[in-house]
């Protein structure tokens, strides 16, 4: 594959995939280094959400390095192959350190149930801290985790691929989508990294501040979008059902997903946004007024943007 721009393009990517998990890989390599020799992790050094960001990185990374070998050989199976690679590497490292992992507080508990602890709601009617911590819940909470980290991985590989592949062929066709596609990937990125590290301000009570209200759904609606528009960079020079309709409707869907998966995690409940009608569950449906509006601004948002780059053909470039 002797094309100088692509060398150029392949270093650069592997250099930066390997900057940006410089935070995780340490986090992974401290965590695995403390069980190595203590056989346990005490909490207080235990690094946050090592799962699923570091099993997120080596996943990455993966399907970075192997970008070469997966556009040569497999040609137009390359992306999906090597993502589907990829999806091994985060689920069998995830599991591992579920699993092998054991953290210690007041008492032994795997990383799985720590995690779990960290995003526990008091609710003694639900579960209690330490039927948390010795693993009496349902491991149906870890959907949350989950879906992020398979979006995060295909999407931010879908860029990788795209623009490796314009590269070496030399059409520009898909650049409008992967420019979208990355800016997308990134804003959600950069959002799961900022909860990361402040959990959006939450203070442990399930009605959460009106900053931390906008970012959930600022998360929730980025999330969606960043589906949605991977969806189209697929589907683009279509008639506009399929090639805006269709990937605001799979938008909606994660959107929905993902409130599915914070119903997991918070054992039937969901975050509330404020006080009111508005902002209070539906009857039987858990979701209320708000949490509805903010996914359909999900699919509007995702339409909108759809149609822009739709409507902005130029130099014989095909639209998203």
């Amino acid at each position: 594959m002797k094309n100088k721009k692509f060398t150029k393009f392949y270093l650069f990517s592997v250099i930066g995939v390997l900057i940006a998990s410089v935070y995780p890989l340490f986090m992974g390599v401290r965590v695995v280094s403390d069980m190595l020799r203590d056989g346990e992790v005490l909490a207080q050094n235990y690094p946050k959400y090592i799962i699923p960001y570091t099993p997120i990185s080596l996943a990455v990374i993966f399907g970075v390095l192997v970008m070469p070998l997966a556009i040569k050989y497999l040609r137009k199976w390359a992306f999906a192959l090597s993502s589907a690679l990829s999806l091994g590497v985060f689920f069998a490292s995830e599991l591992l350190l579920e699993s092998k992992v054991i953290v210690t507080d007041t008492l032994s508990s795997t990383l799985e149930s720590w995690q779990m602890f960290m995003c526990y709601i008091p609710r003694p009617e639900k579960h209690t801290a330490i039927e948390i911590l010795i693993g009496d819940y349902s491991p149906t909470f870890k959907i949350h985790f989950y879906v992020i980290s398979v979006v995060l991985i295909i999407t931010i590989l879908n860029c990788f691929y795209g623009f490796g592949n314009m590269i070496l062929g030399g059409s520009k066709k898909r650049l409008r989508a992967l420019i979208m596609q990355s800016a997308a990937s990134a804003a959600f990125l950069g959002m799961c990294i900022w909860a990361c590290f402040t959990a959006f301000y939450r203070s442990g009570e399930l009605t959460v501040s009106p900053l931390s209200a906008l970012l959930m759904s600022t998360f929730f609606i980025l999330f969606g979008i960043a589906m949605g528009i991977f969806a189209a960079s697929y589907l683009g020079g279509r008639g506009k059902f399929i090639s805006v309709v269709i990937p605001s409707v799979i938008s909606v869907a994660t959107s929905v997903v993902m409130y599915v998966g914070e119903t997991f995690l918070l054992s039937g409940e969901l975050y509330r946004f404020g006080e009111g009608a508005f902002f209070e569950g539906l009857g039987a449906l858990v979701l209320a007024p708000v949490d509805i509006l903010v996914v359909v601004a999900s699919g509007a948002l995702c339409a909108i943007l759809l149609l822009l780059v739709k409507n902005h053909k130029d130099k014989g470039e095909e639209s998203v």
